[in-house]
């Protein structure tokens, strides 16, 4: 098994599925998440595909969704 870490170009990653987010805009602004062969999910810009990627244990993932679910970050949009 290849040896994925931060910075990683996500072209490189082949075999995994990019998944965004159906709220994502038609001008491609977004960002793909991929999970990856020993479980960990990568996470690239959309506007970018062959740029790098960023790599994140599951259970920071998790973590990270909880709180989006939770309102966590809404203070950092505008108008919320």
């Amino acid at each position: 098994m290849q040896h994925v870490s931060n910075g990683t170009p996500a072209d490189r990653l082949t075999g995994v599925v990019w998944r965004k987010s159906r709220h994502s805009n038609p001008e491609g602004n977004c960002v793909e998440l991929a999970v990856l062969p020993d479980g960990s999910v990568a996470v690239r810009n959309s506007r970018h595909p062959q740029g790098p990627a960023l790599v994140y244990p599951r259970a920071e993932i998790s973590a990270f969704v909880r709180g989006v679910k939770d309102g966590d970050f809404d203070g950092l949009l505008p108008g919320r």
